[in-house]
């Protein structure tokens, strides 16, 4: 697997993007929005994992206007620097940063098949307002805490939709993600993906505090699943 760092250039600056590439020749890119960790140790094993089943994964570095390459620990001491560096995110220029990598995934010789994004937390809405102003092939938006509070943007959303939540989040509370279940129904694109006794960022195998191997386990495989139906590597070339 090869991996190397590309620079995009903005209206305002310039950023990194990490970039995984499978082993075969060509796949569909996935755009990988990170968490407030920036691109972690978790993040990465998300990419490698995406990469190693075929895709093409890219991972811009959205805090590079705060403080470029941030990697906060998965510690409550590195939460509560992450979330306090996180505060002073501009959602609408990372959309618009996510927004130039997907571009630069698109032009890349090595993506065939499409382009759809994952996001967690606060990749999770990212991606979700993301797709709320360009074409994707899938979307998975995973406790993007954004999302219930923009549920009237849903009808801007023409791609395959999962959105994930943990029913126990005290973040995201389960009242909220009712909001978001009621928008979702009737939806042919939107698919709902709720565990009821996990809370946030329950997927993060790094974050121990936060970490529920089971409810993780499903959970991603439903996201691999998904993926699978909208974004299919082509069988003679994957691994």
């Amino acid at each position: 697997m090869q991996n190397r760092t590309d620079r995009i250039a903005a209206h305002d600056g310039s950023f990194d993007v990490q970039l995984w590439f499978p082993d075969a020749a060509t796949g569909p890119g996935i755009l990988v929005v990170q968490e407030i960790y920036g691109i972690s140790s978790y993040i990465e094993k998300v990419a490698i994992d995406l990469a190693s089943r075929g895709y093409v994964v890219a991972a811009p570095d959205l805090f590079w206007r705060l403080q470029p390459h941030w990697r906060g620990e998965h510690t409550p001491e590195g939460t509560a620097a992450s979330i306090e560096l996180a505060s002073g995110f501009d959602l609408a220029q990372g959309v618009a940063d996510c927004a130039l990598t997907v571009a630069h995934l698109e032009s890349l010789p090595e993506v065939s098949g499409g382009v759809g994004a994952v996001g967690f937390c606060l990749g999770g809405s990212v991606d979700y307002m993301l797709a709320t102003q360009i074409e994707l092939g899938a979307v998975v938006s995973l406790y993007g805490s954004a999302v219930p509070e923009a549920t009237g943007l849903m009808d801007r959303i023409q791609a395959p939709l999962l959105l994930v939540f943990g029913g126990s989040d005290p973040y995201i509370t389960r009242d909220r993600v009712a909001v978001v279940e009621r928008a979702a129904e009737g939806r042919p694109n939107v698919v709902m993906h709720v565990e009821e006794e996990a809370g946030h960022a329950f997927t993060n195998s790094e974050a121990p505090m936060f970490y529920q191997p089971e409810a993780a386990e499903r959970t991603w495989r439903v996201a691999l699943d998904f993926l699978n139906d909208h974004l299919p590597v082509r069988p003679d070339l994957s691994r």
